[in-house]
């Protein structure tokens, strides 16, 4: 009989740098229960809102996350915005979209560095964060921050960005996309890679929708959904597609991340060649008065924030559904029946973030 024992993983391990705890069931080497630990780093942002009026708390929104900050910036705004009617200046728009593709890049180009860390693959860690630091670059020279921007507002951005800079990031878009594709066919050709990734933690199409799996591990699943579709800031006048797989394993959520940031780079050309001129933002009158729901696509899925005004400059609720509190459940699935060691790799593959999830 196969020896039946439990043993922690995390808040702190040496391959994984997300403060998530389990308590793995084992038989021998083998998972059979993965039960979570959540709350690690809970610091009750929620909670604020009530101490904190509505224009102040766009800046608490953005430190629910370091990597994904100027997406739960984007989010909070426009909720708010909808509850206020504003109609937010097309240039706005566009310049919100323009900084969440490139925040889609930059943690999509995070993640592979780390993958590629845990799987002793450091020359791919090393190329990938050098990458990446030409997205923060981009980040510091249009906002003054490399991490945390603050640079949206009610009803519109704080700064803009001028002709001469956005020929500029448009030049550096397209030398990345030149280094980036050699580092991704060797990521994907790999010997190593392949034969730790294909066939580990398959999600099938019906098993992700059942379990609520968003963004690449439902779409690496074969679900076609992608929630920049519905056409919040300036999606709606761009062309583009969710991309898929049906493999539904780790390597196929590889697969998707990078074809995502491919079609990241496109998203942006075409974002810099149609951008108008105009005003950056409008005055902002009153109070939020009603509630609003709100989805956007975060790097790594689909982000609901609900929000519910009273006629004062305090709201009521704000309410943030993150991506991973979504895949944690499909997660715990995957990990039954894996080995231990491949239980770091699966985690990596899913791309948590567990700063959101315990805000």
């Amino acid at each position: 009989m196969a020896k039946r024992s439990i043993i922690p993983f995390g808040p702190q391990h040496p391959v994984l740098p997300e403060p998530i705890h389990l308590d793995l069931v084992l038989e021998d080497e083998v998972v059979v229960e993965a039960i979570p630990n959540i709350g690690f780093v809970h610091r009750g942002l929620e909670k604020l809102v009530e101490t904190r009026d509505f224009k102040q708390y766009v800046y608490v929104a953005e430190r629910v996350c370091g990597i994904c900050s100027f997406g739960h910036g984007l989010g909070y705004c426009e909720s708010v915005e909808h509850v206020m009617h504003i109609d937010v200046p097309k240039r706005a728009r566009y310049l919100r979209t323009l900084w969440m593709e490139l925040s889609r890049i930059h943690s999509h180009l995070l993640w592979l560095g780390l993958l590629a860390d845990a799987l002793g693959f450091e020359a791919l860690f090393m190329q990938s964060w050098r990458l990446r630091e030409k997205v923060l670059d981009i980040f510091d020279n249009t906002t003054g921050g490399r991490i945390i921007f603050s640079v949206n507002q009610i009803g519109g951005v704080l700064k803009d960005i001028d002709a001469s800079m956005l020929k500029e990031i448009d030049m550096i878009l397209y030398d990345m996309e030149t280094d980036l594709k050699p580092i991704m066919d060797t990521f994907l050709e790999d010997m190593l890679v392949n034969s730790r990734l294909r066939g580990l933690g398959v999600l099938s199409k019906e098993q992700a929708y059942l379990a609520g799996a968003v963004g690449p591990m439902a779409r690496a699943s074969g679900i076609d959904y992608d929630s920049r579709e519905t056409g919040y800031a300036a999606y709606v006048d761009l062309n583009f597609g969710p991309i898929t797989a049906t493999e539904g394993d780790c390597y196929a959520r590889c697969k998707v991340r990078l074809a995502e940031i491919l079609q990241s780079f496109e998203i942006l050309h075409e974002l810099i060649s149609k951008i108008p001129g105009g005003d950056i933002s409008v005055p902002v009158k009153g109070n939020p008065n009603g509630e609003c729901f709100i989805r956007i696509e975060q790097p790594r899925g689909e982000a609901i924030y609900y929000t519910k005004g009273n006629g004062t400059k305090y709201l009521d609720r704000f309410r943030l559904r993150t991506p991973t509190t979504s895949n944690i459940p499909p997660m715990l699935d995957l990990l039954k029946g894996c080995q231990l060691g491949d239980v770091p790799l699966l985690i990596l593959t899913i791309d948590p973030c567990i700063s959101c999830t315990e805000r």
